[in-house]
């Protein structure tokens, strides 16, 4: 018997942030947050979510914030847009 199995990028979710301001360049509302899941599939079913990756990318002077380097403003702002959607 054969099996497939390994581990696949779910779709990625994209979010403007707005009324945040880059803690870079202090522009306002030019934030945009990617995430992005893995899972675990077998034979090309998403069995479970394995990882999540979240990077929020400024579009006036294109600096990227790794989780880490959140700021309260915009973990915030992340939280209300999960709550809308």
């Amino acid at each position: 018997m054969i099996l497939f199995f390994g581990t696949r990028p779910g779709k990625e979710q994209i979010r403007k942030l707005t009324n945040v301001k880059c803690s870079f360049c202090e522009q306002t509302n030019t934030l945009t947050a990617y995430i992005r899941s893995n899972y675990f599939h077998l034979f090309w079913i998403k069995l479970f979510k394995i990882s999540t990756s979240e990077v929020i990318e400024c579009s006036h002077c294109k600096r990227v914030y790794y989780k880490e380097e959140f700021t309260e403003e915009m973990k915030d702002a992340l939280n209300r847009k999960a709550l809308i959607e």
